[in-house]
């Protein structure tokens, strides 16, 4: 699928098969433990109709520097023409992380997406899960 895109990086896949091209930091901040910012990509896109961007984590920033996305993940829709920008957070308790321009802070994972049409009833239909919310298949730990 051909993606039209202004960048001063373009995303890029590290092997293949994978699902998220790598997003670059396109400015040099320090990230205080604890504290967020929005870090700008410099990347811009066209998605076609029926496509959907998804920013996401880099695990190993998350397992090693304790660096994720606050909204993760956050959604880049068909028709927005802006930069894509990252919301990061330190999520560690000690130790600033210094991103320099270049470094690789998120993925982008492009996805076809499904227009729903919501058809009100009153009522749903049965399922074997019903209204079983958060833990209503059990959690093996302790109590």
């Amino acid at each position: 699928m051909d993606v039209l895109i202004i960048a001063p990086e373009v995303p890029a896949y590290a092997h293949p098969g994978d699902a998220g091209a790598d997003l670059v930091s396109a400015e040099a901040l320090r990230l205080e433990p604890g504290r967020r910012a929005l870090v700008g990509t410099g990347v811009r896109i066209a998605l076609p109709e029926g496509f959907a961007a998804f920013v996401v984590p880099r695990s190993g920033l998350a397992t090693k520097h304790g660096i994720t996305i606050v909204n993760s993940p956050g959604t880049v829709d068909a028709g927005y023409r802006g930069e894509i920008k990252v919301t990061l957070l330190n999520t560690d308790p000690e130790n600033a992380f210094d991103i320099a321009v270049g470094d690789r802070i998120a993925q982008l994972i492009v996805m076809p997406v499904t227009r729903a049409q919501f058809i009100p009833v009153d009522e749903l239909p049965e399922s074997v899960r019903g209204e079983g919310g958060f833990g209503s298949t059990g959690y093996g730990g302790a109590a």
